[in-house]
This record gives C-alpha cells, structure tokens and sequence, in this order.
C-alpha cells in the first residue's frame, strides 16, 4: 500500500506542535526516542524526522512527499517549492535587532551596515527590495552574540517571545518576514500520494477551522430572533428551535473566535439569554 512520506522537524516547538496537529486529525503515529522514521497505525502516512533547515532539499529531492516546516525556513532555502496550506502555528518573526543604545529611525540606517544572521537570502532579498547595501556576517548559531563582541552592527534572526534579545541587551526594530508553519509538498510527488496528501489537508482544514470557530447556544424570546440572527450569522444561518416554554426559542450558531467577546455583548445587549459557548474540535465544511 502507497504511503505519505511527510517530514517534521526532529525537535523543538515546530516538532510539538506538528505532532499535535497529527494526532488532533486522528494520526497515530508510532514513534520511539531517537527514531529518525515512523509510521502511522491508521493512516497511510510515514514521518521522517529529520532538521529543518535540510527539509527543502528532501522535498526538492522527492526525498519526502510533503512537509511541516517553517515559512521562514522556506523563504530561505525554498522558495521554489509550493505551500499547500498555511497552519496557523508555531509563529514568529524574522526581525532586525539591534543594541538598546543604538539609534534607529528607519530601515535606511542599515545602509553601510554589518549584519549578522542565519538567514543571508532572506536578508538580502529585504535589502534589495529596499535599495540598502550593507555588509553580511553570516553566523549558523548564537547570532545575538555578534554585535557584544564587536562583530556587527545589527542582526537578522527568528523572534519568538524576544526574551533572548533582551538576554543580550538587543532591541527588536524592523520586521522583515512574519512566519508560521506550513504544509509544503514535493515537486516530484507521485499522483497516489498526492490523493493521500489532499484527504490529509482536508483533515487539517477541519481542525483549523475548528481552532477559529465557537459554537454557541442560547436562549431568546421569539420577539428578539430577527435582531440575534442578525448578530450571528453562522456558516449558512443559525438554526432556530422551539423551547417548551413558549414565547421562547434556542438558537444554535458558530461564531469566529477572534470575535467572541464583541458577539456576546451585543447579544447580551439585543436580550439573548443562558448563553453557552463551546470548543470545536472539527468543521467539515
């Protein structure tokens, strides 16, 4: 039986993350301390774990079918290869930081500048598009390191929580790239693992959307259900069901989490009542 042979990150909060994601959409994977290789129980899907900075040139390789990897990783060293679907997870920025005690008022103080980093055609690509010639250390490592000893000016690195910035008494100044974990797939992907892949991002659909969304149910009097429908709108329209009580209805609807708490003013506001929110694992759309 074909499988998808789909590479993750070996380590690291990527690797937590995309394992949950597998394991959300009902994956069970079969994977040992150390293992560089394991295969799903229920699923005709294979994991290679491998770094994630050598994952494009696998895909690029038909090495592996498909991955989950950074966009930031792809932007550097892939940017040929295709993002099937964006996931939502694991985000950080590409940034430019430099000491606390330097100055800057724009991406134009760069000019004639050392920089350090990790990630040299990502960093170039920013300079060009903004007609800046600077000077590159490139650093595979501590790169926050290079302007305490003397070594740059600034650097170009991953940003997280920007703890490791403040660490070596940086500052965050310019964004260069926002990223995010991405389902990128093989150029040379086979057409059966290209039906797999899609019935795998169908599942992956359905639990992000899923991680947007809120069902809610409450209660209203049958005078009020014209101004709560207009409030909550639904993936088609709210459903409406008698209670026993008359004069009063129960309306069930799903709603973007990103804008609960205004949704549920106004229908506190327009007379909704026993509101009760709940998670969605899964929306098959």
């Amino acid at each position: 039986m074909s499988k998808l042979k789909i590479a993750v990150q070996k380590s690291g909060r990527l690797h937590d993350d995309s394992m949950k994601i597998l394991n959300d959409i009902g994956v069970a994977i079969d994977n040992g301390k150390d293992q560089l290789k394991a295969a799903a129980r229920n699923f005709p899907l294979e994991v290679f774990y491998l770094r994630n900075g050598d994952i494009p040139q696998y895909l690029r390789d038909g090495v592996v079918d498909a991955a989950i990897i950074g966009e930031n990783v792809l932007v550097e060293k892939g940017a040929d290869l295709s993002i099937v679907e964006k996931l939502g997870f694991s985000k950080c920025k590409v940034s430019v930081a430099i000491p606390k005690n330097s100055k800057f008022k724009s991406y134009k103080d760069l000019e004639g500048k050392r920089i350090a980093t990790s990630y040299p055609n990502t960093v170039n690509q920013y300079l060009t598009k903004n007609n800046i010639k600077a000077h590159l250390h490139i650093i595979n490592g501590s790169v926050e390191i290079a302007p305490n000893i003397g070594l740059a000016d600034a650097i170009v690195d991953i940003v997280s929580s920007g703890s490791t910035l403040f660490k070596n008494n940086l500052k965050e100044v310019e964004v260069i790239l926002k990223s995010e974990a991405v389902l990128a797939a093989s150029p040379l992907i086979a057409k059966e693992q290209e039906e797999i892949l899609n019935r795998l991002q169908f599942r992956l659909q359905s639990v992000l959307k899923g991680r947007q969304s809120k069902y809610v149910l409450l209660n209203a009097p049958n005078n009020k259900i014209e101004d709560i429908i207009k409030i909550l709108p639904g993936m088609k329209s709210p459903t409406v069901l008698p209670l026993a009580q008359e004069g009063w209805s129960s309306v069930h609807s799903v709603i973007n989490k990103h804008e609960f708490w205004d949704i549920i003013d106004e229908l506190k506001r327009v007379g909704a009542q026993g509101i009760l929110v709940c998670p969605i694992e899964n929306m098959v759309l």
